[in-house]
C-alpha cells in the first residue's frame, strides 16, 4: 500500500512583496568539511536561490558545547533564521537537539511532525532515525535538519521555504519576526 501524497495548504501571493530572510547556514559533522560538506552547499544554494541573504556558513563538530557557541554567536550577529544540517540522528555522536533544544525560548513543535510527514513520503519509516526540530533562539528561527542530502530538500523545499517565504499565506514566520521579542 502507497502512503498518501502530502497535499500542502497555501499559496504564494505574488501581490505581496517579498522580503529577503538573513539566513545562516550551520554544518554539524565530524567528518565533513568544505570540500564535501554537500548537505550545507544544498541548502546554502536552496536559501540564496530562494531571495534569501546568506549571511554565514559554518561546519562545527557534533560538540555541544561548539554548536551552542556558533548558533549564539549568529544570534548575537543579528540573523533572522539559522538553518543546521546533520547531527539529529540517534547515534553517541549526534547531539545537535541536546545542544540546541536548551537555548528555545520556545520550541516549534510541529516543525518535526511536519517534517517526518515529508520525510516518510521520501524515506518511509526510516524518518523515525531522526529528530529534526525547530524552535525560536532570542528571536530568531533556528530549523535543525538531518545531515542528508535528501533530508535537506525535504525540509528546505517542502516546509522551511514557504514559512520563510513573505507571500505564502494563509500566514508565514517572516510576518511574525517583529513580534518575536514582544513581552
Amino acid at each position: 500500500m502507497n502512503a498518501p501524497v502530502l497535499q500542502p495548504g497555501g499559496r504564494i501571493d505574488e501581490t505581496r512583496p517579498r522580503k529577503a530572510v538573513r539566513v545562516a547556514v550551520l554544518t554539524v559533522s565530524d567528518t565533513r568539511d568544505a570540500s564535501n560538506d554537500t548537505s550545507g552547499d544544498l541548502l546554502a544554494s536552496r536559501v540564496t536561490d530562494a531571495g534569501h541573504e546568506l549571511v554565514a556558513r559554518a561546519i562545527v563538530r557534533d560538540e555541544i558545547e561548539t554548536i551552542r557557541k556558533q548558533v549564539l554567536d549568529w544570534v548575537a550577529a543579528g540573523v533572522e533564521a539559522i538553518v543546521s544540517t546533520g547531527g539529529t540522528g540517534i547515534t553517541g555522536r549526534d547531539v545537535t537537539p541536546e545542544a540546541i533544544r536548551p537555548l528555545f525560548d520556545k520550541e516549534i513543535d510541529a516543525f518535526s511532525v511536519v517534517f517526518h510527514l515529508v520525510s516518510y513520503q521520501s524515506v518511509g519509516l526510516s524518518t523515525l532515525q531522526s529528530r529534526a526540530l525547530a524552535g525560536i533562539v532570542k528571536g530568531v528561527f533556528v530549523f535543525c535538519l538531518p545531515g542528508s542530502n535528501g533530508a535537506v530538500k525535504d525540509g528546505w523545499d517542502k516546509v522551511i521555504s514557504q514559512q520563510l517565504d513573505s507571500r505564502h499565506g494563509p500566514c508565514n514566520m517572516v510576518e511574525m519576526m517583529p513580534r518575536l521579542h514582544e513581552k
